[in-house]
């Protein structure tokens, strides 16, 4: 019994060896990206409140590396959304924060019988990188205005939603440009392009 002892307390150190051996023989998982935090000024958006909730909440809803929030002071924003009479127009991102990006929420649009959280949404694409693809369908809500007023959709798809997942998988750039690009969205078929 005593050697069945000493044979057994001699097997467990090896065995605890083979085991820890084991374990780390198992490679760690990948850390997830860092999240990225954007935050948004709404304060001067008016009536656009309800639509920016809707869409800031779709983009959410599908996006794994960004995160939409508002802003704890306004002065502080990555980026506003304002109430303007013309046509919508963003700066072109993908906005970082510390970034100072602009989105106006253009009347003229809602006007012509486009759906005001799709134009949200839209616009809001612009901030996270996204450029227009106007022939697209509806289902893309960078297409815009191309499928006509009688589309809606203000939810990102897959493919829109991965692109931005990459625009933010490298973290916060330490070089931001001087030149900020502005994409003006003339929903009526007309196309304008500026930069400020």
């Amino acid at each position: 019994m005593i050697k069945q002892m000493a044979a057994l307390a001699a097997l467990v150190p090896a065995m605890l060896s083979t085991t820890a051996g084991v374990a780390s023989a198992h490679s760690a998982p990948h850390a997830p990206p860092a999240v990225v935090t954007l935050t948004y000024d709404a304060s001067d958006a008016g009536q656009w409140a309800g639509p920016i909730k809707q869409a800031v909440q779709n983009w959410n809803d599908v996006l794994h590396n960004v995160r939409l929030e508002p802003a704890s002071t306004p002065g502080s924003a990555d980026y506003v959304y304002e109430a303007t009479s013309g046509w919508p127009q963003t700066t072109k991102g993908p906005i970082f924060p510390g970034g100072n990006g602009d989105v106006q929420l253009g009347r003229q649009a809602v006007d012509e019988g486009y759906d005001a959280a799709r134009i949200v949404a839209h616009e809001t694409g612009h901030i996270l990188g996204l450029p227009d693809d106007y022939s697209g369908p509806c289902s893309e809500t960078m297409s815009g205005h191309g499928p006509g007023t009688s589309c809606t959709n203000a939810k990102p798809d897959a493919a829109e939603a991965a692109q931005v997942d990459k625009n933010y998988t490298t973290g916060t750039p330490t070089v931001r440009s001087h030149h900020r690009q502005v994409v003006i969205d003339v929903w009526s078929g007309r196309v304008l392009a500026g930069a400020r």
